[in-house]
């Protein structure tokens, strides 16, 4: 069986294996979550100059990290959270706060697209997918990350509230607000039109 087409816990057995690792083995890790995480890093600190540097140094963590999972969670969980961690810390050292202090800014939700089945991605134009990724560059920090941890991550409530260090009733109001600003926002670029991906949702 080639390292590509082995299960996930078989190749985290050969990276942890020995000294430092298989780096082999996590390289195949790499290869299966690399897209995912450098998309998450591009919309979650809203620079797309540095998400691929940011995602390496998630996966580099990640690999010098191994010995301390302890498998209680999946891979993809703990690798999440690495990313989010990351992430909120270059957002500290570029804007020199936290964005979880920010406070006072104002359907399939947006970020749903990356999940899409191809066939349902194909009903999306290229010019549709450049006014997405638009409108969430445009939406505030606070909105725009909870909707991502939430719609994209696929994290519950209860997971976005611990990740940003607000109460779960602030969580579900800035979701709940977050996709408003999207569907507005998407709506002055898009004729009053909605993406073709939630037009289509019913």
């Amino acid at each position: 069986m080639s390292d590509s087409s082995k299960p996930e816990q078989e190749l985290l057995e050969s990276a942890r294996r020995a000294g430092e690792g298989d780096y082999r083995a996590f390289e195949q890790l790499v290869r299966r979550y690399q897209k995912k995480v450098i998309a998450n890093c591009r919309f979650l600190t809203h620079s797309p100059d540095s998400a691929e540097d940011l995602a390496q140094e998630v996966f580099v963590k990640a690999y010098f990290g191994l010995a301390r999972y302890e498998g209680r969670s999946a891979f993809s969980t703990w690798l999440q959270r690495i990313k989010i961690n990351h992430c909120f810390n270059y957002l500290k050292k570029q804007r020199g706060k936290t964005f979880v202090d920010i406070e006072d800014m104002q359907t399939r939700t947006p970020v749903e697209l990356v999940r899409q089945p191809e066939a349902e991605r194909a009903l999306i134009s290229a010019g549709q997918r450049e006014r997405i990724v638009q409108v969430l560059d445009a939406m505030p920090d606070s909105l725009r990350i909870a909707v991502i941890l939430r719609d994209m991550d696929q994290m519950s409530y209860e997971e976005v509230a611990g990740a940003m260090g607000i109460s779960l009733a602030a969580v579900k109001m800035r979701i709940k607000r977050g996709r408003e600003e999207f569907r507005r926002r998407f709506r002055e670029l898009n004729g009053g039109m909605d993406p073709a991906f939630v037009r289509h949702q019913h």
